[in-house]
Order: structure tokens, then C-alpha cells, then sequence
């Protein structure tokens, strides 16, 4: 009894440590279960359902890849949410984090009178101090504030070239705005004129880097015209426009309308200015154009607000009344009409007092006629001696001292005026001043007309008679870039620029070579040539390459000694890359070792307007034209126009007027109707349909103007063609088909070196591109342009 007594105390306690221990073991089951059910729901409604949830104990462990590190502390945060915190281990992954992209480098850079601000990233190998040390150069009087900040990465490629092209920009704009980085420049800048807008542009362009996208956006005001002149004649030579301005391109287009209406053969010039004395001068002006057509011949010239209307003797005098009648109740209030009519010419006495002016194509002047008094000549002789030299005036007047009022006015005038003309005469009378004569200046009549409208004043008769000959105008009558490379390779062919074997030393005996061509670069100081040097193949290719290029820069060199600018001119060296006879001959070889000069292409300088693709690092030298098409390329381009994938323009291709031609697929009547020109063309043909009452009925068939109905003409030769093989056999078709593309491509080869004319603009927008990053340019008969070719005729079988 005792042993059971001494064993059922310590079984009382062990049952006891049993039920405990299996207490807790079911509590410790429980609150994991409870935990890891709350955890694993507050992960899910927080979006991080990728974590895992198990247990150890009280312990939680969180596993699972997170998207990312923010992931991973939210993950932590919501399950330290739900539980202890110190209950929660982390065993969750992060992926590695992907390299950091460096930041964009770039320089916004402002230049005004106030000085130079340049704000922006720039790389911290690049050298600020001598970065600040040339924008000081560039306006040493000026405040520079440096805004820069600099960031450890790498240099990008090309950013050296990209930041030296903008600090040329800033150097040469006075009102700029540069932002660039190492791919493109964007230039925003204010011009003086348009011609000072034009130089910049071509020097920019000029001196973009290769590969480098170069956009400008250079604006030049309207320019100031006073007083504001419009001036329009009907007479034996026809109609037409001596002087035009207007304040809007809306004005412009109205007035223009007005004139074509009225009789006025091409498209005239329409000046676009300030100083216009009111908001109704474009209907204005245009009424005075129709009350001349009303008439029949006549001027109408508008001074400011001065209108001075002139008919002949010849008008009747009721339509002449009713002309300037309704003339006067149709101007707006602010314009005051003078009307005169002229007189039939007397034949009775002495006759009427005249006074002229004789400038000869050599510059001699002589003034004869009737003037004054003595003072009067005096004062005539000083003010054309002034004009046109103390030594090439002869003065003959006489003197008459019954001259009507303002005779000496209207003499100073005529003289004045007959300084704009390279030779012609300018002729006083009483009731008119006239001017005849040729001008190498396309604005000579406008600025005759409104010097005259400024210096007779109100009410006063004048004519202006004076033709544009191109040959007297100093720009026009300078070669074109393609005459300079012709003159310049027709000198060489005719006396070979010679060097000594194995030499890059000119001989003397091609001296008298070189001064000829230095003599035609005088006049081609802007256009962009190369000079290539080519060698035959005796030697090796990497040394004829190198002699070819030093003989280059030796001709480079010469024409720099006889003072020519050079700085569009560069020498490249092809060594026995081109070859143009056998070099299994001595002749052969003779004529392969040789110097030539290719013009650079608008393409390979400045990459035509706004034209942006793969950028092109190396230098100029290294831009080669495109080669010539091989007969592989005319079948892969027969096969890519039988897949009808070629030749399809872009959805979101915009045409724009004004371009070579309209896009291919682009009919003519589509592209005419997407021109400007078609506001004055509709605006004619509204006020060319009103009647007048004295006009004749236009005969039925038209004369056809030389130069207007080139797509209408290659429209109906394209129509002819395709009615031509309507019903031929589908092989013959091909072949014609074939050798149509074999044409269009030699063509195109042949036209790659040419230069493509330059647009107008007021703003323009350029882009430089390599050579190699365009295609191949398909050229078309202008004749042809927007005229499709007709389909080919599938195959049977």
C-alpha cells in the first residue's frame, strides 16, 4: 500500500506534463494555422500574392521571388501587420537590378544682348573651363552664366563634334536659341533680312559635322515699306504689276488674283510687308486693278492712301466718268482718288518743254532738255555726279525760264531714279515722267515706282518701262555650281595638271593650268567641290591610295597660294579605285594618273531640308556619291515593282507644295490642287468671270503659255503609251516594261551628282545625313512627274 501511494504522486504529475505538453503542441498547431490563414489572406488583398507563407514554430517564414525591393519590404510590412514582428523571417528574393541608364546629356544654350546662358548635362570628362573660356571668346563684353551640371558617364558618341557645331552657331548668331545633344542641334535664331536668313542657313549647313541632324528655324521681319505702293499699267506691252506689296499672305493673294483677271501673264511678284496704311488696302487695290481692266488701258497707283488713277486720251470719256464714279464710291473711306485723263499731244509751236536723262551700257550720262536757271543745273549736274560719277556725266541743258511749277522736282526725280537702271533714258515732260530701259536688279520696278509715287506726289503721271536682263545681274550671270565643275575639268582636259613619277610636286609646266582654274574658282567662291586625285596600278593599292591624296592636297595648296577660298573645297585621294581606261597600257595608264573635280551635292553637305536618318561620323572627305546601278539592281527593282510593295507612299505621309514633284502614286490634278497657287488661280478666275460690259468673248481656242501644261502634255503621253500596249503581246509588254526601269535607273545614275535646287522658305528646317543613309533617288522626266505607268498585263498560266 505504501508503493502505491509513493507512485501515484509522481503519475498524478506526469499525466499533468503530458496534458500540458499536448496542450500546447494542439496551441502552438492553432496559432500557426491562425497566422499563416491571416497572413497569406492580408498578402493577397495587398497584391503580393507571389510571396509564400510557412510556419516553424511561431515563427513565419516569408519565401517567393519579388518583382522588386519595394515588393519585398511591403511583403514584410503587411505580414509584420498580422503578427509579431520578430515572429516574421525573410528568406524572399529580389531579381538583380539591371544596369542604370545613364542620363541624357544635353546643353540648352541662349544668346541676346543681355549675354549668354547655357543651362543643361553635360558629361564630367568634358572641359568646362575651356568650354567657358570660348563662350567668353565669343562675346568677351557680354555676362556668361554658366547653369551647368555634370554627371560621371560615359561621353557619348559624337558629342564632342555636336557641341563644337553648336558653340559655331552661337559664334555667328547674335539672337539665338541652341539646344543640342549628341545626336541633334535645333537652332532658333532671329535674322536682320532674308538674305542675311539665307547666308546663315548655307553656312550652317556647310559647317554641320557628318551624321549630325541639324534642324534651323531662323525668322527674318517683314521689311519696312514706305511709302506702301501698288502700281498697276495697262498699256501696248500689256498688263502688269510695276510695283505690288501687300501686309498679309490672304492680301497678297487677292491683290495677285486681281492682276491675273485683269490680264497679267505669270505669276507676278507680290511683296509682303509692314507699313500697310489699312486693313482694307487688299480690296482696295484690287478694285483699282479692275477699274483699269474697265477701261482698257490706264495706271492706277496706290501711295499710302493716295490713289492717282491715269487713263489715255484714247478712253472714251463716258466710260471714263463711270469708271471713276463707281471707283469712288467703292474704295474704303480712308483712300483718296485722284482721276485725270490725258490729252491728245499738240503739234502747234515751239512744243512742250522736255528734260532728259541718257545713261549708256558703259555708264556715261548725259543730260539734255531744258531747266531753270542756273542753279538749277547746277544742283542737276552735283546730284548725277553723285549718282553715277564725277566723270562720267556730260551736261547739254539749256536754260528756260518759263518751265511749269516743280519742274526741278520731277527732273532730280527722273535722275534719281534712272540710277536704279544699268542703261536706259529718263524723260521730263509737264504732264508725265518716264522711265525706259534694262536693270540687272528683279526689284528695279518696284523701287522706281515707289520712289516716283514718294517724289511727284499726289495726282502725277509716270511710266516705268524697264525690263530685267539676266545677264546684267551680278548674281544671276555667275556660273552655276555644275558650269564651274564643267569649266574646270574642260581646263584640265585641255592641259593636264602633270606631276613628276612618283611625286607630289606640281610641275612647273601645269602652272599656267592651275592659274586658269584659280581664275574660274574667283567666280565660284560657294560652290562645294572635291578635287580627286587617281593614280594608275603600278605599286601597291595602300600606296597609290596615299600618292593620290597627297597630289589632291597639292593642287588643294596651289590654288589656296593664288589666294582662292578654299574652305568648300576638299581633296580626297581614290589611288587606282576608278579607273577610266586599260592599265595594261601605257596610254591607258597615262590617263587613269590624273586630277579631277566633282561638285559636292546638296545631299552630301547639309542632307537637303529637314531630312533626318542613320547618322554618318567620318568625315567629309570620306562622303562618296552612290555608285551607279548594276544590271542585278534593275531586276531586284522589276521584281519589288511586280510585288507591288514599291512605289506606294505612306498613309501618313503629308505632300507638301512647292517640293520637285508630287509623290509617286499622287496624281497632277491631286498635287495641283494641294498648291498654293491655286488660291490665286481660283481668286483669278472669280474676278475674270465678272463681266464688265466692254470685253470681248475669248475666242475658243486659247493660246497655251509656254511652261503651264507640262503635267497635262506628260499626262497625255502617258495615255498614249498605255493605249499603245493595250492588246500586245504580255512578253513584249515585259520587255518594254524592263527596259523602261533600265532607263529610269541609268537616269537616276546619272543624275546622282547633281546638285538639287535650293527651296524658299521663310522658315526652314535642315537636316544633315550621310550619303550612304539614302536611297537611291528615282528620277522622272519633269514632264511625266505624277503621271503613273499603266499596269502590266498578268500572265496566263
Amino acid at each position: 500500500m505504501k508503493f502505491s501511494k509513493v507512485l501515484i504522486i509522481p503519475g498524478v504529475f506526469l499525466f499533468a506534463a503530458l496534458l500540458a505538453l499536448v496542450a500546447a503542441f494542439s496551441s502552438v498547431n492553432v496559432i500557426e494555422r491562425v497566422s499563416k490563414a491571416a497572413v497569406e489572406q492580408a498578402l493577397i488583398l495587398g497584391g503580393q500574392d507571389w510571396a509564400n507563407v510557412h510556419t516553424d514554430g511561431l515563427q513565419l517564414v516569408l519565401s517567393g521571388m519579388a518583382p522588386t525591393e519595394s515588393d519585398r519590404f511591403r511583403a514584410i510590412s503587411i505580414a509584420g501587420g498580422e503578427v509579431d514582428s520578430s515572429r516574421v523571417i525573410d528568406q524572399m528574393e529580389v531579381p538583380n537590378a539591371a544596369g542604370i541608364e545613364p542620363p541624357r546629356f544635353s546643353v540648352e544654350i541662349l544668346r541676346n544682348d543681355g549675354g549668354i546662358s547655357m543651362i543643361g548635362l553635360i558629361p564630367n570628362a568634358t572641359d568646362r573651363e575651356a568650354l567657358n573660356a570660348r563662350v567668353r571668346r565669343i562675346a568677351p563684353e557680354k555676362n556668361v552664366a554658366d547653369l551647368l551640371e555634370t554627371a560621371d558617364y560615359d561621353v557619348p558618341e559624337n558629342w564632342s563634334s555636336a557641341l563644337d557645331f553648336a558653340l559655331v552657331a552661337l559664334e555667328r548668331l547674335p539672337r539665338a536659341k541652341i539646344s543640342m545633344d549628341a545626336s541633334r542641334v535645333t537652332i532658333e535664331a532671329i535674322a536682320d533680312s532674308a538674305e542675311q536668313r539665307t547666308t546663315w542657313e548655307r553656312d550652317l549647313a556647310r559647317a554641320a559635322p557628318g551624321g549630325l541632324r541639324v534642324a534651323m528655324n531662323i525668322s527674318a521681319p517683314r521689311p519696312v515699306i514706305t511709302p506702301f505702293t501698288t502700281r498697276f499699267v495697262i498699256d501696248d506691252q500689256g498688263a502688269r504689276f510695276d510695283a505690288c506689296t501687300a501686309g498679309t499672305e490672304a492680301g497678297r493673294v487677292k491683290i495677285v488674283a486681281a492682276g491675273i483677271a485683269s490680264g497679267v501673264k505669270g505669276r507676278p511678284t507680290c511683296t509682303i510687308g509692314l507699313g500697310v496704311p489699312s486693313p482694307d488696302w487688299p480690296d482696295a487695290v484690287s478694285r483699282g486693278v479692275r477699274a483699269v481692266r474697265e477701261l482698257g488701258a490706264g495706271t492706277i497707283t496706290f501711295s499710302d492712301a493716295d490713289v492717282t488713277l491715269v487713263a489715255p486720251a484714247s478712253v472714251e470719256q463716258q466710260n471714263f466718268d463711270r469708271v471713276v464714279g463707281e471707283l469712288e464710291a467703292d474704295l474704303p473711306d480712308v483712300f483718296s482718288l485722284h482721276s485725270t485723263k490725258t490729252q491728245a499731244e499738240s503739234t502747234e509751236g515751239e512744243g512742250r518743254p522736255e528734260f532728259s536723262a541718257t545713261l549708256s551700257p558703259e555708264g556715261q550720262v548725259q543730260l539734255r532738255g531744258r531747266l531753270g536757271d542756273e542753279q538749277q543745273r547746277t544742283i542737276t549736274e552735283s546730284v548725277a555726279r553723285a549718282r553715277f560719277g564725277m566723270d562720267k556725266v556730260y551736261m547739254a541743258a539749256r536754260l528756260d525760264e518759263n518751265l511749269p511749277r516743280g519742274w526741278s522736282v520731277r527732273v532730280l526725280a527722273a535722275v534719281e531714279a534712272l540710277s536704279y537702271l544699268d542703261n536706259g533714258v529718263a524723260i521730263v515732260q509737264p504732264e508725265l515722267v518716264e522711265l525706259r530701259g534694262k536693270t540687272g536688279d528683279p526689284n528695279a520696278n518696284a523701287e522706281i515706282s515707289r520712289l516716283l509715287s514718294e517724289k511727284l506726289g499726289e495726282a502725277q503721271d509716270y511710266r516705268v518701262n524697264v525690263s530685267y536682263d539676266e545677264a546684267l545681274d551680278p548674281i544671276a550671270s555667275l556660273p552655276s555650281p555644275e558650269e564651274c565643275v564643267a569649266m574646270i575639268n574642260e581646263t584640265i582636259a585641255g592641259s593636264k595638271i602633270t606631276f613628276a613619277p612618283g611625286s607630289v610636286e606640281i610641275e612647273a609646266s601645269a602652272a599656267a593650268t592651275i592659274d586658269k582654274i584659280a581664275d574660274v574658282l574667283r567666280d565660284c567662291a560657294e560652290v562645294p567641290m572635291e578635287i580627286g586625285g587617281h593614280t594608275d596600278s603600278q605599286g601597291s593599292e595602300e600606296l597609290n591610295k596615299a600618292l593620290s591624296q597627297q597630289r589632291a592636297n597639292s593642287v588643294l595648296n596651289a590654288l589656296l597660294a593664288r589666294r582662292i577660298l578654299t574652305s568648300n573645297i576638299v581633296a580626297h585621294g581614290y589611288g587606282e579605285e576608278v579607273p577610266i581606261a586599260d592599265n595594261d597600257t601605257e596610254a591607258g595608264r597615262e590617263a587613269n594618273r590624273r586630277i579631277e573635280f566633282r561638285l559636292i551635292s546638296q545631299r552630301e553637305l547639309d542632307g537637303e531640308p529637314l531630312i533626318e536618318g542613320t547618322p554618318y561620323d567620318g568625315p567629309l572627305g570620306d562622303i562618296r556619291p552612290r555608285p551607279r546601278p548594276t544590271a542585278a539592281d534593275a531586276e531586284d527593282t522589276a521584281e519589288a515593282d511586280e510585288t507591288g510593295d514599291e512605289g506606294v507612299p505612306p498613309e501618313d505621309e503629308e505632300y507638301v507644295a512647292g517640293d520637285d514633284g508630287p509623290p509617286e502614286g499622287m496624281d497632277a490634278e491631286t498635287a495641283a490642287a494641294l498648291a498654293p497657287e491655286d488660291d490665286v488661280e481660283d481668286a483669278a478666275a472669280e474676278g475674270a468671270a465678272e463681266p464688265t460690259g466692254d470685253e470681248e468673248p475669248a475666242p475658243e481656242t486659247a493660246e497655251t503659255e509656254p511652261g503651264t501644261d507640262e503635267t497635262d502634255d506628260g499626262a497625255t503621253q502617258a495615255e498614249e503609251v498605255a493605249e499603245t500596249t493595250e492588246g500586245e503581246d504580255p512578253d513584249a509588254a515585259d520587255e518594254a516594261a524592263s527596259a523602261d526601269e533600265e532607263t529610269t535607273n541609268e537616269t537616276a545614275a546619272n543624275a546622282a551628282d547633281e546638285t538639287p535646287g535650293e527651296g524658299v522658305d521663310e522658315t526652314t528646317e535642315t537636316e544633315t545625313v550621310s550619303e550612304e543613309a539614302l536611297s537611291p533617288p528615282t528620277v522622272v522626266h519633269p514632264e511625266l512627274e505624277g503621271v503613273r505607268a499603266p499596269p502590266r498585263p498578268e500572265r496566263e498560266g
